[in-house]
């Protein structure tokens, strides 16, 4: 496979920048044969970027999942952490292959670009590295310390372990999100010329958009390793021999899926914050980003999106079905289902429509008279926001689904939660009309009263929730392993989804800055300075995604080849004699 891809890439014409980079008498730029400097630095880069996503995700679950089952004593935490952790070993491994290819690429092929950076940021490169080692030597006595460390108190110090892998693991990228982001916004003081030793390495790192690529990144870690978590989980139940593992994988790829949506719900509005920061920075990368060419790659993220969520509640609808009393809600599942679809609709139908002459004709320009409403943002910000309500209200169901409330108050609670649900959908479609009778600029701002209204709204329904769900009796457990398998193909479309939106994301935010390696301080002049077209960029980043998943299916089979089963006297009880501690829902799964 990976010879075609290889085949593929080299078939693209280079001649012609191939005689260009020869003229660079000045040694500025590489060149490397047949696909080009600019694709080789970013096809490394995009894996080095997807494996650093994925072991930066999983250790935040596998430390959340060891401590649940540490604190509740169900064994079945602990298995689970430990498998997650099983994956990172491999995982980290090719991590750091690629980051060391993405070194040599750049030095290489961008020597006077990579010899700016280093005088820049010379000196969070060495505590780089140095943490790097730090997170290594965690990471293994992290895993081979697991069950020699879980008696007494030290339990305690293996767990403190994975709290330090997370904190290191989180500076490393940090310092890393310091480097992309001086790229794109670099301060105010610097300029071209500027001589780089003088810059100090806080001035650079504390830029613009540090922070909220750091949050916005945090979350899409964990989006993105409890997906690649839950298609693994999908694919050990798909080859489960017995039923208990399909009892066990099946569980593993709810809780994988309930990660990754979980963050996926907040994600955006860390993307909103991201983008008013560039916009604020400079109005002239906003527009690139939103109003210029780039403005179809946000139709085809819409799309991507619009898979996600309706994969997400895909899964939980079926999954319903192993749930005693869950059919009591199945007859809003359609109603649900022609919100997702319909904000879908809306969120992907584009501003400007491609037509040919005659149908711009027809429809009196490039606007079409009814779906041309649709494609501003006061339509698109309305539209995700009903889609993520919606989404939060199935994980809402499914966690009541067998339980059955004893508080006195347990009617009320829920007609409060039904009229904080109406509120806040009120509040998004009354923002998201007013905003056709304002200008641009008000308009824009109401997206902030939508995103408060919709946080708010999961904050106060959560709280109310377990509170409500406390001591309640069961309506029967939950019988895992009884899912069909086309379930398991919604978490690998989630997987591949997720995968292919990330590549997708980064080049919007790598690509706004266009002819300059640093904007506006130090132009690109190689031949391939300019942003490539979306249809290129499509094509290097699905090359990416295939071989990043063609690894991810050899590290999931390399660990499979290791496992052991675990045998019924060290305590851990076939998945299908465990019985809930909690109320059903209600223990973190």
């Amino acid at each position: 496979m990976l010879a075609a891809l290889a085949a593929l890439l080299l078939s693209l014409p280079d001649v012609a920048l191939a005689q260009v980079a020869a003229r660079d008498t000045a040694g500025a730029y590489g060149y490397f044969p047949g696909i080009g400097s600019r694709a080789a630095v970013w096809i490394v880069a995009q894996l080095h970027l997807m494996f650093a996503a994925f072991v930066l995700g999983v250790p935040i679950f596998a430390m959340v999942a060891e401590a649940i089952g540490m604190a509740g004593g169900d064994k079945r935490y602990d298995r689970l952490a430990k498998e997650f952790t099983r994956l990172l070993l491999v995982a980290y491994s090719a991590t750091a292959i690629w980051g060391a290819l993405l070194v040599f690429t750049l030095s290489s092929l961008y020597p006077r670009f990579w010899g700016y950076l280093t005088q820049v940021f010379s000196v969070s490169m060495w505590i780089y590295a140095a943490l790097f080692f730090v997170e290594s030597f965690t990471l293994y006595l992290y895993y081979y310390g697991w069950d020699i460390w879980k008696e007494g108190a030290a339990k305690l110090w293996h767990l403190g372990l994975g709290v330090l892998l997370n904190v290191v693991g989180t500076a490393v990228m940090f310092i890393a999100d310091g480097w992309l982001t001086y790229m794109m916004t670099p301060p105010a003081s610097v300029r071209p010329e500027t001589a780089p030793g003088t810059v100090g390495v806080w001035t650079a790192i504390a830029n613009a958009t540090w922070m909220p690529i750091n949050i916005h990144r945090t979350i899409a870690n964990v989006v993105f390793g409890g997906s690649i978590v839950a298609a693994y989980a999908a694919y050990r139940f798909m080859a489960a021999r017995n039923e208990e593992e399909r009892q066990h994988y099946d569980w593993m790829g709810y809780v994988g899926n309930f990660i990754a949506i979980s963050a996926l719900i907040v994600l955006p509005f860390a993307g909103y914050w991201l983008g008013r920061e560039i916009y604020a920075y400079n109005e002239q990368l906003g527009i690139t980003m939103m109003g210029g060419f780039m403005s179809w790659l946000w139709i085809v993220q819409a799309i991507l999106i619009g898979v996600l969520f309706l994969a997400a509640n895909y899964y939980l609808w079926v999954g319903m079905a192993r749930i005693p009393g869950a059919e009591r809600f199945r007859p809003y599942t359609k109603w649900m289902l022609i919100i997702l679809v319909g904000g879908v609709i809306v969120w992907a139908t584009p501003h400007t429509m491609i037509a040919t002459r005659e149908e711009l004709v027809a429809m009196g320009g490039s606007h079409h008279p009814f779906l041309g409403v649709f494609g501003v943002m006061s339509a698109k910000n309305t539209a995700v926001n009903l889609m993520i309500l919606t989404t939060f209200l199935s994980f809402l169901v499914y966690r009541r689904a067998n339980s059955r409330p004893v508080v006195s108050w347990a009617k009320t609670a829920t007609w409060v939660q039904g009229a904080i649900f109406a509120t806040a959908a009120a509040i998004v479609v009354f923002y998201g009309v007013y905003g056709y009778f304002v200008p641009a600029i008000v308009r824009i701002g109401f997206s902030v009263y939508q995103v408060l209204a919709v946080l708010a709204t999961i904050v106060s329904v959560t709280v109310l929730d377990i509170f409500l769900v406390r001591g309640a009796e069961s309506r029967g457990a939950i019988r895992w392993g009884e899912m069909p398998e086309r379930s398991q193909y919604a978490l690998f479309i989630l997987a591949v989804t997720f995968t292919w939106l990330m590549g997708l994301m980064g080049f919007a935010r790598s690509g706004i800055r266009q002819h300059w390696h640093v904007f506006e301080v130090m132009r690109d002049t190689s031949p391939w300075a300019a942003t490539p077209a979306l249809g290129y960029a499509a094509q290097i980043i699905s090359v990416c995604v295939l071989i990043f998943l063609g690894l991810v299916g050899f590290v999931f089979w390399l660990t499979s080849l290791v496992e052991k089963p675990v045998p019924a006297a060290l305590g851990v009880a076939p998945v299908a004699r465990v019985e809930p501690r909690f109320a059903p829902g209600s223990t973190g799964e």
